[in-house]
């Protein structure tokens, strides 16, 4: 790796072979050394896990100047962890990314999303970090639209930093360009009938995990389910602190 080029961490939740995560590579590959980290298979709705009984390996799938490729068994936060023991114990890397998702993480699936997962294991070890994410869950996604902003906000990032215990979630609409960018808050939504609820022919019952989302402040045109609605880029700083201060003052016990 080059020491006078910045050096990034890349993982995801959709695995090593994902297209977004192979377009966001595409997209930073001139502006940045880069070592991807990621699943050997998809680990969505693993938010922040990580395996504490499970042995976890480690797989070469590419190399070449400026750039490795490696896949682990492991969860999104498992593949920061070891990456960052394992290939960044002489020099830590300027930034880490998630993504680029194939799917929404606005609003509540913050709390969810492997990607972001990624993004606040990230942020955990002080290390400036965005999580990216499409609103298409298609396997073949268009990501073009959004090199220029993937670009654009990697490079102030890297050039301005962020607070500690802040990241960034930015989502994109499915759109083939963009109205521009909007700073948000996170929406308030609920997920509802997230069972599905079958029977199997040999006798039992099982489920499926599924859902329908609903924003709960429709009318609020602050949020990022606002803006995405609305065509626009929604970039979300998150906080790792989740402590309420109002409520930290205003409870006696």
């Amino acid at each position: 790796m080059n020491i006078k080029r910045p050096l990034i961490l890349v993982s995801n939740d959709d695995g090593y072979h994902a297209k977004g995560i192979n377009c966001l590579v595409d997209m930073l590959r001139d502006m940045a050394d880069i070592v991807v980290c990621a699943p050997e298979s998809a680990r969505s709705g693993f938010a922040t896990a990580f395996s504490a009984t499970v042995p976890l390996r480690l797989k070469l799938r590419r190399k070449d100047e400026g750039f490795e490729m490696w896949s682990c068994n492991g969860t999104p936060v498992d593949c920061v962890k070891i990456a960052l023991e394992e290939f960044f114990a002489d020099r830590r890397p300027d930034m880490v990314i998630g993504g680029i998702n194939h799917g929404d993480n606005g609003s509540v699936n913050v709390h969810y999303s492997g990607t972001m997962g990624v993004t606040l294991e990230g942020c955990m070890k002080y290390i400036p970090s965005v999580g990216f994410s499409l609103c298409d869950h298609r396997d073949d996604a268009d990501f073009t639209p959004l090199r220029p902003y993937v670009r654009q906000i990697v490079r102030k990032v890297l050039d301005e930093g962020l607070p500690k215990g802040v990241c960034l979630n930015v989502n994109f609409p499915k759109a083939s360009e963009f109205k521009g960018v909007k700073m948000c808050r996170m929406a308030m939504g609920t997920w509802y009938n997230e069972c599905v609820k079958m029977r199997h022919p040999h006798g039992y019952d099982y489920y499926w995990m599924t859902g329908d989302y609903r924003n709960d402040e429709p009318e609020a045109t602050d949020t990022d389910n606002w803006a995405l609605t609305h065509g626009y880029v929604a970039i979300t700083p998150t906080r790792i602190d989740v402590t309420d201060y109002e409520t930290l003052k205003s409870f006696e016990f």
